[in-house]
C-alpha cells in the first residue's frame, strides 16, 4: 500500500521501490519540506529494496522549485537549503542501489536536478526539459551544475539557462538526458521493466557500477585504471558473482540478444 509524506508518495513492490512526487495541481513543484521527505523516501528504500523509481502523480514530472517559498529568502538561508538539497539527492545519486527516474511532461529546474541525479532516466514523448533560472535571475542550487553539465555539456546548460528555450523528448534523449523514451504514458511502465531486471543483478555489482563508474569519470588516467582493477577483483570475488559465472559456463544462463 502507497504512503503519502509531504506529497511524496512510497511504497515496494516486488524489491523496487516507487517514489513519487505527488502535488499535481501545482506541476508537482517542490518546497523544501517535499525535498525532506524525498530524501527520507530514499533513505528508506535503500534499506526496503533492490532499485528505486522516482515518478510523478499527474503529467508533469516536476515544473521545478516553488518559488513563493523563495520570495524574500534570507541568502544564508537559501545557501543551507540548496546544500541539503545537495545531501539529499547524494542518497539517490551515491546511495547503495540503482535509481530510475520516469519523466513525463514539464521537467524543469529542480525536476531537471532530481531526474538528473538518479542512474537510468525514461521519458515519455509528452516529457520537455528547461532551465529557466537566468529568466528569474536566479540559479540552480540542487546540484544541477554538477550533475546536468556532466550529462550534457557546460556548452548545453549554459545555453538552456541563458535562454531558457525547451529541449523536447528527441531533444533530451540526443544529449543524454534520456536514455529510453516511450508513448505517452508508457515510462513508469518502462521504468518498472528495466527495473526488474536491475533488481537481479548482483547487489555487490550494482553498487559498484552506480558508484564507481563517477568516480572513475572523475580520477586521472592511472588512478581511474587501478581503481577499475579493485572493483573488478571485489565484484568477483562475490557469492552472487560466482553463481553468475558457474550458470554462463553450465549455458544455464539466457544467451544476449538484439534490443527491439
Amino acid at each position: 500500500m502507497s504512503e503519502r509524506d509531504n506529497h511524496i508518495s512510497y511504497e515496494v513492490r516486488d524489491g523496487v521501490a516507487l517514489i513519487g512526487i505527488d502535488r499535481a495541481a501545482k506541476r508537482n513543484a517542490m518546497n523544501q519540506g517535499m525535498f525532506e521527505a524525498l530524501g527520507r523516501a530514499a533513505a528508506r528504500a535503500q534499506n526496503e529494496a533492490r532499485v528505486g523509481i522516482i515518478h510523478s502523480h499527474g503529467p508533469n514530472f516536476s515544473a521545478g522549485l516553488d518559488l513563493a517559498e523563495h520570495l524574500e529568502r534570507d541568502p544564508l538561508a537559501s545557501m543551507h537549503e540548496s546544500r541539503a538539497q545537495h545531501a539529499i539527492l547524494n542518497v539517490i545519486e551515491q546511495g547503495r542501489i540503482p535509481f530510475i527516474a520516469a519523466l513525463s511532461g514539464a521537467t524543469i529546474g529542480a525536476g531537471l536536478e532530481i531526474a538528473a541525479s538518479a542512474h537510468l532516466r525514461v521519458g515519455d514523448e509528452t516529457t520537455f526539459f528547461a532551465l529557466p533560472e537566468g529568466k528569474r535571475g536566479i540559479f540552480v542550487g540542487g546540484g544541477g551544475s554538477v550533475r546536468i553539465s556532466r550529462l550534457i555539456g557546460v556548452a548545453r546548460m549554459m545555453e538552456m539557462m541563458l535562454t531558457a528555450r525547451t529541449l523536447a523528448a528527441a531533444e533530451g534523449a540526443a544529449c543524454n538526458l534520456l536514455q529510453f523514451t516511450t508513448p505517452p504514458g508508457g515510462a513508469l511502465e518502462k521504468a518498472l521493466e528495466l527495473a526488474a531486471g536491475i533488481a537481479k543483478n548482483s547487489a555487490v555489482s550494482n553498487f559498484a557500477i552506480i558508484n564507481g563508474l563517477p568516480r572513475l569519470r572523475d580520477a586521472s588516467h592511472d588512478d581511474g585504471l587501478f581503481f577499475e582493477s579493485v572493483l573488478a577483483a571485489i565484484t568477483l570475488a562475490s557469492p552472487d558473482a560466482q553463481a553468475g559465472l558457474r550458470e554462463f559456463l553450465e549455458k544455464r544462463a539466457a544467451r544476449l540478444a538484439p534490443s527491439n
